[in-house]
């Protein structure tokens, strides 16, 4: 376990490294002793700071929720971060991409709950239940903490992924809501393309075989610290593309064709 004030201290070079601009080597390799919950201790204390200069969180995002994504960070599990109201973007928007450091964009569904959800027992009917609407989504992940070390080479260790937030930096919403009774969200889908391309394709059962099942996870997750899900949170529920890149001047355009599109572009 780290230290209380090394943890502090790395919570402090993650607010200035995003502010900067400038990527941070990978924590694992400075501190080979550190851990899952050393990664979420150091994600609090940078949340701490956010929220004291008046950033409010409207909800949380888990990643990690596909099978080939936790195989290749060696867990069993997903992570989760806040969302924070700064990074929330209307579709149609010109992001500027100057507020991010190496952007890229995934496919996801976001859930707004109209009622808390408490574990630690919460089932996927109970995610259902207190849900009033599910919309497409998309997350902008970005790398505080340099996704492939800049001598070795070597990708960063979930422990650094964690900490940076779980690489959350941005959601763009739009679309059609639908209440989640109204399709079968496992057959959700979605093609992305960049600058009128397409990058990826994907269907939302790549997300723990439900991307409700992730939100429940999540719930019940958090209980132990005495912590729930809110009414009004919006929760992304994971990814069911791959990232792709973005860059100055490439305009994104997701169709999920029943549940409508987003478009955006970062200038």
């Amino acid at each position: 376990m780290l230290e209380p004030a090394l943890v502090e201290a790395l919570a402090a070079e993650l607010h200035d490294a995003e502010k900067r601009r400038v990527p941070l080597r990978h924590f694992s390799s400075r501190f080979p002793q550190m851990t899952i919950d050393d990664g979420y201790r150091v994600q609090r204390a940078w949340l701490a700071l956010k929220l004291a200069e008046g950033r409010v969180v409207r909800g949380r995002k888990i990643g990690l929720t596909s099978r080939a994504m936790q195989q290749a960070s060696q867990i069993s599990e997903p992570d989760f971060a806040p969302l924070l109201d700064d990074m929330f973007f209307d579709a149609g928007s010109d992001i500027p991409i100057d507020r991010f450091i190496a952007p890229r964009v995934e496919v996801e569904l976001a859930f707004v709950l109209s009622r808390a959800l408490e574990g630690p027992e919460a089932t996927l009917a109970d995610v259902l239940a207190a849900t009033e609407v599910v919309m497409p989504a998309v997350e902008i992940i970005d790398a505080r903490i340099e996704q492939f070390d800049r001598e070795t080479k070597a990708p960063r260790k979930v422990f650094d992924t964690i900490a940076d937030f779980a690489a959350n930096a941005g959601i763009v919403t739009g679309g059609r809501p639908v209440r989640p009774g109204e399709v079968d969200l496992r057959w959700a889908g979605a093609m992305l393309y960049r600058n009128g391309a397409i990058e990826e394709t994907g269907l939302a059962a790549g997300v723990l075989d439900h991307p409700a099942n992730g939100i429940a996870w999540l719930a019940n997750k958090i209980a132990p610290y005495g912590e729930h899900l809110s009414s009004g949170d919006v929760v992304l529920a994971g990814s069911f593309t791959r990232p792709a890149a973005a860059e100055r001047g490439d305009a994104f355009h997701v169709d999920y064709g029943p549940l409508g599109s987003i478009s955006f572009r970062f200038v």
